[in-house]
């Protein structure tokens, strides 16, 4: 029973009371109209049909930030001996809060409704809570079905096609050859087996011939490894969600360019759970649009860490390209150490302040990485994504004559 139904229960009871103690029998229907209307009320909505399913569904399957997204809703209803009841959905959505759609009857079993969530930002929306609520007209009753209806809607983020990077101008010259010509690969351990008379000595396992009391060598076998790791850094910095969608922005763009050229990619968002991910061909490029979306600024690793760790598939990548809003120290000295090692990384820099209306500035550590000659990209609010993250363009020389 609603805060109205309490005080028309109220008043219709005291009301009676007032013409008990006065004698007044023309107030006797008014007070027993006013206790009976909401106990009508409560008992015609707890016996009539109630909803039992509740569909979502919206209007196209992929939505990117700043779309608006129109959401079908549709319940169905259990048949019954008395007349429905009027069904508002209650639904609360996460990063959106909670919201009410009156639905209307389409059939004797189905209600529908549609609404517009406007200009939607990247992120993951999940349905938290759902309910179908009867109320009476006058509103003096309620009767709330809790419904069973997860669902996720995933807002991608708005890539831009390049094809060319910041990084190739330079992308890594060794001894004079491209470093994407060479052979991503490297040797496994696959298994261990019996020696053979002639084969060296450096391929004895020595664990498993203390174990046997024979001598076994290692079979390896050829394992390919990642050209190319794009590193977001989702550590939780303060910095604003502007900021963060710009560095999802410029990692996603960096990956959807490589893979373009069927470069084998790896995408490793450093956040709480580090999520990693391969992408080889543009065919199976919605799981990397998935992870982006759903990625948030949640990490406390330093992503300086996976750098060093060589164990790791991004340290072990032959280009690492690292898109990060922080500039520690250690960050810097563990990239020109890549750098000086002549293992190709590149650095995408976001500058964070200027989404929060504070002035663009200068970081040392920009001038020592472009000291080391690290390929660098630095992103501010309003900046043309596209223009910051292509080539340099190369100074024309002009010849006069004399």
């Amino acid at each position: 029973m609603t805060r109205r139904g309490r005080v028309a229960l109220a008043l219709g009871a005291g009301l009676y009371l007032v013409a008990w103690l006065t004698g007044s029998p023309a107030l006797y229907p008014v007070a027993v109209g006013l206790v009976l209307a909401p106990l009508l009320a409560w008992v015609w909505l707890a016996l009539a049909p109630r909803p039992v399913r509740l569909s979502r569904q919206a209007r196209r399957q992929e939505h990117f930030e700043g779309d608006d997204v129109d959401v079908a809703l549709e319940v169905e209803v259990e048949l019954g001996v008395l007349p429905p009841a009027p069904v508002v959905a209650r639904e609360r959505l996460s990063k959106l809060g909670g919201r009410e759609t009156k639905l209307r009857r389409l059939a004797a079993r189905r209600l529908a409704a549609r609404y517009v969530l406007h200009a939607l930002r990247r992120g993951r929306y999940a349905v938290e809570e759902a309910q179908a609520v009867l109320q009476d007209p006058f509103g003096l009753a309620t009767f709330a079905v809790d419904l069973t209806a997860p669902a996720t809607l995933l807002v991608y983020p708005r890539l831009v096609e390049l094809d060319a990077l910041f990084s190739d101008s330079g992308a890594a010259l060794a001894d004079g050859r491209r470093l994407l010509m060479r052979r991503p690969s490297g040797f496994e351990l696959h298994s261990v087996r019996d020696y053979e008379q002639g084969e060296s000595l450096r391929r004895v396992h020595w664990p498993s011939t203390a174990k046997r009391g024979s001598l076994m060598v290692k079979e390896l076998e050829d394992a390919p490894r990642d050209e190319v790791a794009v590193l977001l850094d989702a550590r939780a910095n303060g910095a604003s969600a502007a900021a963060f969608d710009a560095q999802v922005r410029a990692a996603g763009s960096i990956l959807r360019a490589h893979v373009k050229r069927s470069r084998r990619t790896v995408l490793l968002v450093n956040g709480s759970s580090q999520a990693l991910l391969r992408a080889n061909t543009l065919d199976d490029w919605t799981p990397a649009l998935e992870l982006l979306a759903a990625a948030e600024p949640d990490g406390h690793r330093p992503v300086e860490l996976l750098l060093a760790e060589q164990a790791r598939l991004v340290a072990r990548a032959l280009e690492v390209a690292v898109v990060t809003s922080v500039l520690t120290p250690g960050l810097v000295e563990r990239i020109v150490q890549r750098a000086l090692a002549r293992r190709h990384v590149s650095l995408v820099y976001v500058d964070a302040g200027t989404f929060d209306g504070r002035a663009r500035r200068r970081e040392a550590g920009l001038l020592r990485l472009q000291a080391a000659g690290v390929p660098l990209a630095v992103l501010g609010a309003g900046d043309d994504l596209a223009a910051v993250l292509a080539p340099a363009p190369v100074p024309s020389l002009e010849v006069s004559r004399a």
